[in-house]
């Protein structure tokens, strides 16, 4: 058999993937311009990079590495538990939350189910869906956001999943708790709905609400987390779901025994109580986006108003060219058109150093 057949031998599904490409890394780009100084605000990152308290817990369970991790997360689970006010029952963990959307696509999809979910959504949905051999039913957009009216129409009795992320990554669109909950509640009960609330922290006080409560009225319902964007934390890879028992319980049958390491455990744990590392990042959130919209309005874009920590804009022509322009300029940031927006690029909230930086050079470009 030659190299290329190998590849008849991997699932339908697998054969036709396309791998999920990550932001550009910084070292990357230094190796192919030679740069030294460089901005990287492609990957919904913090800048602020993780807390005291983190790397205090980090540096103090160093010692213990020739030990595996407790594969059942026993104290971070508590610390979650304790927070959200669920019982560690409800709690799954994974290598980042990514790897939660995998685990319930390998839990509950089979070739001949259906999952339902956004145009211009996270680009994972349609690859978990796809690994397994699920057909994807992708609802066009309203406003760059879920239109959840037309998602709920395209349910059919092959709809096995429905993935909502809110607020959305790309377009950082935030849907309103009424709509989210109604939703929910009008799904049957063959359906499960995956909340992504991966940007959930950066919501603001007017808009955010607690969808945690649904969890005793929706048995149907999973929402899943992360600590790799307020905490700080994209390095370790944390990430859990909070769901009804029964799910935790099935998730946590095709869930790896030790997929989160040890130092990602405490490091979570720490961050979880580090309330003012939390409250420094969005405040810096915060000013951020006010920089980067003004920003564009100075230089005559559009952008699509934001929930999360970065925000897409408009630029008016072929993004691939100016993201290409802005990397010889040291600035990275992310092109959206695998995301059907191809004349928007994705910009992560930095510090203001780094923001300025990224508006001078996209000034410099467009000039």
């Amino acid at each position: 058999m030659s190299n290329e057949n190998l590849y008849s031998l991997a699932l339908p599904g697998v054969q036709k993937l396309i791998p999920y490409k990550a932001g550009k890394p910084i070292e990357e780009l230094e190796r192919e311009l030679g740069l030294t100084q460089i901005v990287k605000l492609a990957s919904n990152e913090n800048p602020l990079g993780p807390g005291k308290q983190a790397i205090a817990a980090i540096q103090k369970v160093l010692p213990e590495l020739a030990l595996y991790p407790d594969g059942s997360g026993f104290q971070l689970k508590q610390a979650l538990a304790t927070k959200y006010a669920v019982d560690a029952s409800q709690i799954t963990l994974g290598n980042g939350s990514n790897e939660l959307l995998e685990l319930v696509a390998r839990a509950f999809l089979t070739p001949e189910c259906e999952v339902v979910f956004s145009q211009h959504a996270f680009a994972v949905y349609p690859l978990v869906t796809q690994a397994v051999g699920a057909t994807a039913v992708v609802v066009p957009a309203k406003d760059y956001g879920h239109d959840l009216e037309a998602m709920a129409q395209a349910i059919t009795p092959k709809t096995r999943l429905v993935f909502i992320a809110n607020p959305n990554n790309p377009t950082g669109t935030l849907l309103p708790q009424a709509d989210v909950e109604q939703f929910i509640g009008a799904l049957p009960d063959t359906v499960i709905c995956v909340l992504d609330e991966a940007y959930f922290e950066f919501v603001s006080q007017t808009e955010a609400f607690n969808s945690i409560a649904w969890l005793n009225k929706f048995p149907n319902l999973i929402i899943t987390r992360t600590f790799s964007k307020a905490y700080g934390l994209a390095g370790l890879r944390v990430g859990y779901s909070l769901s009804c028992p029964e799910i935790a319980d099935i998730l946590n049958r095709v869930r790896q025994p030790f997929n989160n390491n040890t130092l990602a455990l405490v490091a979570a744990e720490a961050a979880l109580g580090d309330a003012e590392h939390l409250h420094n990042t969005i405040s810096n959130n915060s000013q951020g986006m006010q920089l980067l919209t003004d920003g564009f309005k100075t230089l005559g874009l559009e952008w699509i108003p934001s929930a999360g920590n970065f925000v897409s804009v408009n630029i008016q022509r072929e993004g691939l060219p100016v993201y290409d322009a802005l990397l010889r300029k040291g600035v990275i940031v992310r092109p959206v058109a695998n995301y059907e927006m191809p004349n928007f690029l994705r910009i992560s909230i930095g510090t203001a150093a780094e923001n300025n930086a990224f508006l001078q050079a996209l000034g410099e470009v467009l000039a």
